[in-house]
């Protein structure tokens, strides 16, 4: 039986190490097209919604307002986005993409496919890579 408490039998440890692997590929084709990781998310479901508020755009990258809106702003000073306030809702900021970051789309679409080069995966693996960490996420977050 393995012993349940070798770093090599975590997990945890391989989910946080792969994904450190993984952000530091992405970190290096990024660069390229002059955005950060995050800010790649970011648009991502921009360049699907084209605006969105920030509290959604925050529930669909789990990630809080604290850190969103300092992202945002530099997106904003970017260029990238730009920030308004709701017409329907004052108290709401909506995100919209400005001309050069739905420009910047194009740039961007060569990234997946580097990405799976350098991970040296075919589709095979890529699906069942997907269908597992989904089946992760939804039992996690249920």
């Amino acid at each position: 039986m393995k012993d349940p408490l070798l770093l090599e039998n975590q997990i945890c440890f391989k989910i946080y190490t792969a994904e450190r692997e993984i952000t530091k590929l992405y970190r290096s084709l990024l660069e390229e097209i002059g955005v950060t990781y995050p800010q790649y998310l970011a648009l991502l479901v921009l360049w699907e919604e084209q605006t969105i508020s920030v509290k959604e755009l925050g529930r669909k990258l789990f990630l809080d307002s604290g850190t969103l809106t300092p992202m945002l702003k530099r997106m904003e000073a970017n260029g990238l986005v730009e920030r308004t306030r709701s017409k329907e809702d004052e108290r709401s900021v909506v995100i919209s993409l400005t001309e050069r970051g739905r420009d910047l789309k194009e740039k961007a679409e060569c990234v997946p496919t580097r990405l799976l080069e350098r991970l040296e995966m075919d589709g095979e693996e890529l699906n069942q890579l997907d269908q597992t960490l989904t089946t992760i996420l939804n039992r996690l977050q249920n």
